[in-house]
């Protein structure tokens, strides 16, 4: 078994400060013996306006975020999966998921297909597609120290059909990382973490951002490690103190007997296979 840590923080326009809280987190995630460790989607900033995210994505102090994040994962022998912001043209963004290995090299890029677009009553109005491009593919699973990894990020959780195509792909972990609103968090959060992992029969890893970002915007925090079983094995709060992590066994051989025990075997000759 391989310990795998799930950071949670709160991130805000200062990219700077964004970047000193991740560093935290790995030298946490190191200190635990973890290998591999989670970060939060948009982990590098979240803005309080469009305006304000292209300024941002566009600055220098956004690449050396990723940069610094490299460095850090060489220096601590340790692989980083975390949530950035790209640039996709000249009026759209990107929400990426890149995957940083043990040597300091980006060897995986996934771009958020399902976007946040949310009017809630009394409650944040989000609309990413506006100045957002999504993303037009599902990566394969890979190989890393924990198992074979799937990505997804944040809103794709509300959709079963990308984490049934990575399990067909035998994925045994799959990530969404998050900024999950209160009200949206409170009500869904834990429940389609658990019915992922349950329908997948994978380990589910969810990294969350926590606390206000600023006056408009409030994140649920409640970082997760969510077994095959559909058991919650490490979890985080809602209130944000500091950055932390919660670390967990990752268990194979679990995925393995829970497969073999419980077949899912889908009826595709009634329905289409995803």
């Amino acid at each position: 078994m391989v310990l795998a840590a799930v950071g949670q923080l709160c991130a805000t326009a200062s990219i700077t400060s964004n970047l000193a809280q991740c560093q935290t987190l790995v030298r946490k995630a190191t200190a635990a013996g973890a290998k591999v460790l989670f970060l939060p989607e948009a982990a590098d900033y979240i803005a309080s306006s469009a305006e304000e995210s292209f300024s941002l994505a566009h600055s220098r102090e956004q690449g050396d975020f990723v940069s610094e994040l490299q460095k850090a994962a060489k220096l601590s022998q340790i692989h980083i999966n975390v949530g950035v912001h790209g640039i996709a043209s000249e009026h759209r963004l990107k929400n990426s998921l890149v995957w940083i290995d043990d040597k300091g090299a980006i060897t995986q890029d996934y771009q958020k297909v399902h976007l946040f677009d949310v009017d809630i009553k009394g409650g944040p109005v989000l609309k990413e597609s506006t100045n957002v491009q999504p993303g037009q593919s599902i990566l394969p699973p890979f190989e890393t120290p924990i198992g074979r990894v799937g990505l997804a990020i944040c809103f794709d959780l509300r959709f079963p059909e990308i984490s049934l195509a990575l399990r067909r792909q035998n994925a045994e972990v799959i990530t969404y990382p998050s900024a999950f609103t209160v009200p949206t968090g409170k009500a869904h959060w834990e429940s389609l973490l658990r019915a992922r992992a349950i329908e997948t029969q994978s380990y589910v890893i969810a990294a969350a951002q926590a606390g206000p970002h600023n006056e408009k915007r409030r994140s649920y925090g409640h970082s997760m490690i969510i077994n095959p079983w559909g058991e919650v094995v490490a979890q985080l709060g809602e209130e944000y103190q500091e950055p932390e992590i919660a670390t967990a066994e990752i268990d194979l051989d679990l995925v393995s007997k829970i497969r073999r025990e419980m077949p899912l075997l889908r009826r595709t000759d009634l329905y289409p296979e995803v």
